[in-house]
């Protein structure tokens, strides 16, 4: 409310301004002055606020120097990979388990094609998917997520091994 005062003072001064020009001669001056004045306070003040800003009062910024959920304590089942459209993708379905005492938010889980005719294994590609899975600690949920493969001109792998890893897993304490 404070604000009302300044803007009402500034619009009677452009309002005087606007019919005497003798008090335009005066308020010219005198307000720019003020002005000078005004932003070099504001200029002392904002150095002012910025130099006390590293308080050592303050608590530190969080760390943490262990993860809340580890990669053990997540564990996939029954994943399922069924061929999808285009051709060089495919849907996954599971179930992902919380094993740990913490509230589970997302993870990065990385999945590696090969074709293994012959029991000789060549890799066709890898992909990562972020998936958000809200799983309480010591529940478990499904989830569904899709990968693309670079295909061979639509040849579909003759033995096709996956191989899934979890990384980046990201949780909440529960409280």
């Amino acid at each position: 409310m404070i604000w009302i005062f300044p803007a009402i003072a500034g619009l009677l001064i452009v309002y005087f301004a606007m019919r005497s020009s003798r008090f335009r001669r005066f308020a010219e001056p005198v307000l720019s002055i003020l002005v000078a004045l005004g932003l070099v306070s504001a200029f002392v003040v904002w150095m002012r606020d910025s130099a006390g800003e590293s308080n050592d009062s303050d608590p530190p910024p969080f760390t943490q120097n262990r993860p809340v959920i580890l990669p053990e304590e997540i564990a996939l089942e029954g994943l399922q990979f069924t061929r999808n459209r285009p051709d060089t993708s495919y849907r996954v379905t599971g179930t992902v388990v919380n094993k740990s005492a913490a509230n589970l938010t997302n993870f990065n889980l990385t999945v590696t094609l090969q074709d293994c005719p012959d029991d000789v294994c060549k890799t066709v590609g890898e992909d990562t998917a972020l998936i958000l899975a809200r799983v309480p600690a010591g529940r478990e949920q499904a989830f569904e997520t899709f990968f693309t493969f670079p295909s061979r001109f639509g040849v579909e792998p003759a033995a096709p091994k996956w191989t899934a890893q979890i990384s980046n897993i990201r949780g909440v304490a529960v409280q």
